[in-house]
């Protein structure tokens, strides 16, 4: 989902510092998120990005707690149909649709 949602973003500058969560759990290819989002960068966007990774845990990092809201609401739109907080966010974040119904 990072790769889908940022990626392009993180494409357009030289360097980049993402702080996941270290529980963070490895992709499918058996690399660490940073190494995944690094060869993605370099082999299929084909820039010359450098990730730097700085991981933090969630509980002493209100950027990341801030995002794990976030994803709560949209979460809760999607799957429970609860609409009165993402209507407040609405105007503020876009959505990609990745799969149909």
């Amino acid at each position: 989902m990072i790769r889908l949602s940022l990626l392009n973003r993180m494409a357009t500058h030289d360097l980049v510092t993402i702080c996941p969560d270290p529980r963070s759990i490895k992709v499918e290819s058996g690399n660490s998120l940073p190494d995944y989002l690094q060869l993605e960068l370099w082999f299929t966007k084909k820039v010359k990005t450098i990730l730097k990774n700085s991981p933090r845990h969630s509980h002493q990092c209100h950027e990341i707690q801030f995002t794990d809201m976030l994803s709560g609401v949209v979460q809760s739109f999607h799957e429970d149909g609860e609409q009165p907080n993402l209507s407040i966010l609405g105007p503020r974040i876009s959505q990609i649709r990745l799969f149909f119904k």
